[in-house]
C-alpha cells in the first residue's frame, strides 16, 4: 500500500474522484479515511470535499516540499521588552 501524505494528489479508484488530501481522520475501530478536495469549479466556487476510505485510494502525484531557507531578520529586539514593563 502507498503512503498517503497530506498535500498528495489522489484518485478514488471506485468513483474516480480527484483531488488533495486536506485532512486524515483515524477512528478507534482502525479506519483511515482522508478527506478530498477537489479543483475550484470555472465560476471560482468551491466544491465539497468528501471522505474517502484509505483502502479506495491511490497517488496521483506527491505533495511538492519546498525547502524554505531561513533568513536573520535582523535580529532581536530589545525595545519591545521595555515598553511591555519587564
Amino acid at each position: 500500500m502507498v503512503e498517503i501524505n497530506l498535500g498528495d494528489k489522489v484518485k478514488c479508484k471506485i468513483t474516480g474522484f480527484i483531488g488533495i488530501a486536506v485532512a486524515k481522520t483515524e477512528y478507534i475501530n482502525g479506519c483511515i479515511q482522508y478527506i478530498v478536495a477537489p479543483k475550484v469549479s470555472k465560476d471560482n466556487k468551491f466544491p465539497e470535499e468528501i471522505s474517502i476510505d484509505e483502502n479506495s485510494l491511490e497517488v496521483i502525484k506527491k505533495k511538492i516540499t519546498l525547502k524554505i531557507k531561513e533568513e536573520e531578520n535582523g535580529g532581536s529586539s530589545t525595545k519591545g521588552i521595555q515598553m511591555r514593563g519587564f
